[in-house]
């Protein structure tokens, strides 16, 4: 079992949340992002630099990943191709994504999409609060329990 992360937009108390758990249950943690970024020095945290551009780390998630292996993101079309591919996908938010809500969530996604190219102000998501982080760890931990 390993674990992915869509780290360029990860939030930094959830990366916090999964270098504990990757320390307290021995699991690999691969971060993959287009910039470079800071983690602690482990055995069981990695980081991969990928190429500048859109989804360029989407994809190498995608390509590397194994059936059954989590993938930490809160981009959708991802977390789509994660489900595609017999993954897991759950949002810095503590939401797995699911083939059951996979097609409203880009449905929904798309609709936003097409309003911002029209001009029309849609604001962003709200910061991610004590409760998502909790609510986050707490899921993760049932998933690791189950799948771990």
């Amino acid at each position: 079992m390993q674990i992915w992360v869509d780290a360029d937009a990860c939030p930094k108390v959830i990366k916090e949340i999964l270098y504990r758990v990757a320390e307290k249950r021995k699991i690999l943690i691969t971060l993959v992002a287009n910039k470079p970024l800071w983690a602690p020095a482990s055995p069981f945290i990695r980081t991969q630099l990928v190429a500048s551009g859109a989804d360029v780390a989407d994809q190498e998630i995608v390509r590397q990943m194994q059936t059954g292996e989590l993938v930490i993101t809160a981009d959708i079309p991802l977390a789509a191709d994660v489900i595609a591919n017999k993954g897991h996908a759950l949002n810095p938010r503590g939401e797995f994504y699911t083939e059951d809500n996979i097609r409203e969530r880009l449905a929904m996604r798309n609709f936003m999409d097409d309003l911002r190219s029209n001009g029309i102000e849609t604001g962003g998501p709200a910061a991610i609060n004590q409760k998502d982080r909790q609510l986050f760890a707490n899921r993760l931990d049932q998933f690791l329990a189950k799948h771990g």
